[in-house]
């Protein structure tokens, strides 16, 4: 599995045009299967009204376009555009093709407004090219594709699919390419060259958009003529490889306008068009459902209100790449938000198998922990670490959901279900994959639990063995987690019993009991009405016990908590009554669900609850 970094440049060309649209739009996209996955769960989560979003399969175009030799960098994908004809419905007559590297600075229906513009032969709308590239100039023995004048630019095309469809397009382009190639034997400019070669034979199918429509900042662009003042800039279009790094007299406005987008709210763009109600999509109207259901003067409305937010979600923020071990690996599964991210290369040291982390950060949030990335060596050689960003809204932390997020997410057959300030211990990853199979978890419904201890220390020699760590329990280095403020969540963990064992030994369920540990990928997902501080562990492993999970502990296995500040969840926990009374009516709740869901078996916990 390979993924890229492509998706994060369609988001913010995507936040350009819906921050100046005052209609509805329909955006169709050509991806393969994996940015198909990752923009249609954007899309949904983001829930933008009076936007319609469809997608087409890339791979069953390649064959179309795979024979063209290209040398451009866009590889296959920048040949996609010649096909549009056939891949896009038959009934769409029209359509504006874009790069992902655009920048829109007005309303996007100005430059479909020019449609109106086309003669009754003209089928293509285009932005000359704004360098000498097609005048053959630029170094000695450069030899271009053939163009008319300057040629054009296809980062921005106005494209009239119905008049296209008419005149057998494919034919034409195709015939077109084969001629070229002869002589030229590859494309340099992808798409590109294999259009201005059909438009230098066919001048009068294409209307000249004026050039704000597609102002190019290429190493050799002349696009300083397209503007004098920042008001006439409609489109910007960083097309050379370098990208931001490109020199432009005015880059720095440019690069300033792109940043913005980038680091705008996307929860702001859920705006309603004024004056134009959109029709309500099946997940809006159950959510409208759900919220018209909601008493405002609950005590607790704020909590209910919470679990009904949806959150917008980039999956795979970050650049991917995994290929399964075997049938017994195992992802790591985490959340954290910006106070926690210097705890990622320290887990990444320790944790050399798959990782699946959802992040909780707003979009100026989300663009330093990239910067942060980028800048990190050891972050940087981890590419087996899937970064899920889940955008903050709300007044909660949704602990649960982002949970759910990265267990979703997760690629093998297993996870070791933790948290990001726990330290696992070195060689763990080996280990576990080992025991999944001492323990035949593949037949069975196992939960192994990876023992949890604690250091109030910042600065830890780390033990490197189970003899090294116990010599630190007794030295008052380490303690067991949470022992002193909360022995109920890890006592029956069964320590004295841990320290002497040397196999897999079986403990029961007890109230307020919250392991970490290691389960089918296939296990029950978190309760996401447990929001903030309290109980959002202990509700998930009370469930794996009803659907009767066996909880064994590993003898050889250990992981550390790291000690940081509080979180402003656990504040609001110890110093709200109110918050307090909320958690206890939500855990009650919790309880007459796991009763009707699983009968006289629940009754257990139930009574366990009132003995509190």
């Amino acid at each position: 599995m390979y993924i890229s970094e492509l998706s994060s440049h369609v988001v913010t060309l995507v936040k350009s045009v819906l921050f100046h649209r005052r209609n509805p739009l329909h955006f169709h996209f050509i991806t393969d299967s994996v940015a198909h996955q990752i923009l249609s769960a954007l899309f949904q989560s983001w829930m933008v009204p009076s936007v319609q979003v469809s997608f087409y399969d890339a791979e069953q175009l390649k064959s179309e376009v795979s024979w063209i030799p290209n040398k451009h960098y866009s590889g296959i994908y920048g040949l996609m555009k010649l096909t549009l004809t056939k891949a896009l419905p038959a009934d769409l007559s029209q359509v504006i093709v874009l790069d992902t590297d655009i920048t829109f600075a007005t309303d996007i229906a100005e430059l479909w407004g020019i449609f109106r513009k086309f003669t009754d032969k003209q089928v293509i709308g285009l932005v000359e090219n704004q360098s000498d590239w097609y005048l053959g100039n630029l170094w000695k023995n450069h030899k271009p594709w053939p163009a008319l004048g300057r040629g054009f630019n296809t980062g921005v095309i106005l494209l009239y699919l119905e008049r296209l469809r008419r005149m057998r397009w494919e034919t034409m382009w195709r015939l077109t390419a084969e001629r070229e190639l002869m002589s030229m034997l590859s494309t340099s400019l992808a798409d590109q060259d294999i259009f201005n070669a059909f438009i230098k034979q066919n001048p009068v199918l294409v209307h000249q958009l004026p050039c704000f429509w597609n102002v190019q900042l290429s190493d050799h662009t002349r696009s300083e003529q397209c503007y004098t003042e920042v008001s006439d800039l409609k489109v910007i279009h960083w097309n050379s490889p370098k990208k931001l790094r490109v020199k432009n007299k005015h880059v720095e406005f440019f690069r300033n306008l792109y940043l913005t987008f980038l680091e705008y709210d996307g929860n702001l763009l859920r705006r309603e068009l004024f004056g134009c109600p959109s029709p309500n999509s099946p997940q809006s109207i159950q959510l409208q459902s759900a919220l018209e259901q909601l008493d405002e003067d609950d005590q607790c409305y704020d909590f209910r209100r919470e679990r009904l937010t949806v959150h917008r979600v980039h999956l795979y923020f970050l650049q991917y790449e995994y290929l399964q071990a075997d049938d017994t690996d195992i992802t790591l599964v985490a959340q954290l938000s910006m106070d926690r991210l210097q705890m990622l290369e320290a887990i990444c040291k320790h944790w050399e198998g798959p990782i699946s982390l959802a992040l909780y950060m707003s979009d100026a949030e989300a663009q330093q922990f990239l910067r942060y990335a980028q800048a990190s060596e050891v972050l940087k050689n981890r590419k087996n670490v899937g970064y899920h960003i889940v955008y903050r809204e709300g007044q909660f932390y949704p602990v649960n959901l982002l949970r759910n997020v990265a267990l979703r997410n997760a690629p093998t057959p297993y996870v070791f279900l933790t948290d990001v300030d726990f330290l696992p211990m070195y060689g763990l990853y080996d280990y576990l994959r080992r025991s999944v199979v001492q323990l035949d978890m593949a037949n069975s419904k196992k939960a192994l639990v990876v023992p949890a201890f604690e250091t109030l220390r910042y600065r830890l020699s780390f033990p490197k063995s189970k003899a090294e760590l116990l010599s630190m329990l007794d030295m008052g280095t380490l303690y067991t987690f949470r022992y002193h403020v909360w022995p109920k969540g890890h006592a029956p963990t069964n320590y004295a019993k841990w320290r002497t064992a040397t196999t897999p030994y079986r403990v029961e369920w007890e109230a307020d009991f919250e392991p970490y540990v290691v389960v089918r990928k296939d296990c029950p997902e978190y309760d996401q009405r447990f929001v903030g501080f309290g109980w959002n562990k202990v509700a998930h492993v009370m469930e794996l016990d009803a659907q009767e999970y066996e909880l064994m502990v590993l003898p050889n296995a250990f992981m550390i908590h790291m000690p940081h500040a509080p979180s402003f969840d656990i504040s609001k926990f110890r110093s709200s009554p109110s918050y307090r009374h909320c958690l206890s009516t939500l855990k009650d709740e919790f309880h007459q669900d796991m009763s009707r869901k699983y009968g006289s078996a629940a009754l257990k916990y139930l009574t366990a609850h009132r003995s509190i």
